[in-house]
């Protein structure tokens, strides 16, 4: 597999996209913040003093993905034509957590991985940032990829190693 982010002295480079169709490119990714239950419980009531988490959140996750390029050097600024986050509270899990869920599309001739990506991650650094007073050791991981559809190198879903595949 060949790496396009080098010129031909080994040096970094941005993709020139200008010769690409314009197609439709769909993304999701997922990250998963975990924490103790009264944590969650604080969340889910209203009760974090900085305001409601997951509301701030999203709208973080969404300003995320818009400004992917300023974050990640060899990203080009995309005209994304949506963004959507999703939220899974899991109460019951051993520990508590929040799923994230983030879509990311736009019509143009690269793909919106990135953006999904750096949407999930900040949605999940920003119920950590929201709720760091009430617990400083959540965690926050299993941040990967879950599908992208669009683009030459066609159709990608996520498959564990145990051969599952998320429901998404």
């Amino acid at each position: 597999m060949e790496l396009t982010h080098f010129n031909e002295a080994g040096r970094a480079k941005m993709v020139d996209v200008g010769g690409k169709s314009a197609t439709e490119r769909v993304a999701k990714a997922h990250a998963k913040i975990t924490m103790r239950a009264d944590t969650l419980r604080l969340i889910q009531s209203g009760g974090v003093a900085k305001g409601d988490v997951l509301a701030v959140a999203q709208v973080a996750g969404i300003g995320a993905a818009k400004r992917t390029w300023e974050l990640i050097p060899m990203c080009h600024p995309i005209a994304l034509t949506g963004v959507d986050i999703e939220f899974t509270i899991g109460a019951d899990g051993n520990p508590p957590a929040i799923e994230i869920i983030a879509t990311v599309r736009c019509v143009g001739p690269t793909g919106v991985e990135m953006e999904a990506l750096t949407a999930a991650s900040v949605t999940a650094l920003t119920i950590y940032d929201m709720c760091k007073a009430a617990q400083k050791d959540m965690e926050i991981g299993e941040i990967r990829l879950l599908e992208k559809f669009g683009g030459k190198s066609g159709a990608y879903r996520f498959v564990s190693s145990a051969g599952e595949v998320p429901n998404v």
